[in-house]
């Protein structure tokens, strides 16, 4: 996939709580069937300087006030399906509306050629904080600058309300230029945790030929023996 700015908080997990587990050092084997990343928590504490970005973009923004469930599936879908995306996929139509429909969370769609072509998510919803939830671009606009122009806007929009913190994880299902595009942002890393869950082209939330650079391990293929790292 061509570069298509980091995608957003790595959605592939729900986040743990900071000590739910302490794994020792070395290898730990993970079931056949799932899927394990290491997440980087990043935030920003203050606003930081706008960065260069293309003028002549052909893209807008556009706030989507209640999303229909359908057309934001659908978006969700096309933005993260390569990145293997699957939590709002997996609530019912009343949890994500109630998400959606809440005043503290704001959608937006970058917009380019008459279609959607990008999401952006601000969760304001903790007290003085934005979280960034979801963050990403279809095929469609990538590599042209919109990555860049689409975090400028969601820094604006964020620090436009009164917050003291503004974070985001990434985790190692991202686009591998993920992480680097959010510290150049201005974020920094403060933790870093492991996450598991099951793979969602195993359970019909992803399609089978999502992510091919992550191949799936069948839950009948076992073990058949301790592995050598070397």
């Amino acid at each position: 996939m061509k570069y298509s700015g980091p995608s957003p908080a790595c959605d592939a997990f729900m986040t743990l709580g900071p000590c739910d587990m302490m794994l020792s050092d070395g290898f730990s084997d993970i079931p056949a069937g799932k899927l394990a990343s290491v997440v980087t928590c990043l935030d920003m504490l203050e606003r930081p300087a706008r960065l260069a970005e293309r003028a002549d973009g052909p893209w807008q923004l556009r706030r989507i006030e209640a999303p229909d469930l359908d057309w934001y599936r659908d978006l969700y879908r096309r933005v993260g399906s390569e990145w293997l995306w699957f939590s709002r996929l997996a609530m019912s139509d009343a949890e994500l509306s109630a998400i959606l429909a809440n005043a503290g969370v704001e959608v937006y769609a970058l917009t380019a050629a008459g279609g959607d072509r990008g999401l952006l998510e601000l969760d304001f919803r903790e007290a003085g904080q934005c979280e960034l939830a979801f963050y990403g671009l279809t095929g469609a606009v990538q590599g042209q600058g919109a990555g860049r122009w689409l975090m400028n806007r969601a820094i604006e929009h964020a620090w436009a309300r009164p917050i003291r913190r503004f974070w985001v994880h990434t985790c190692t299902l991202d686009h591998p230029n993920a992480l680097a595009f959010y510290l150049r942002s201005g974020f920094r890393a403060y933790a870093r945790r492991v996450e598991v869950a099951d793979d969602p082209r195993l359970t019909g939330l992803a399609p089978r030929d999502a992510a091919r650079h992550v191949p799936i391990v069948e839950p009948s293929v076992r073990d058949s023996g301790r592995v050598d790292p070397s």
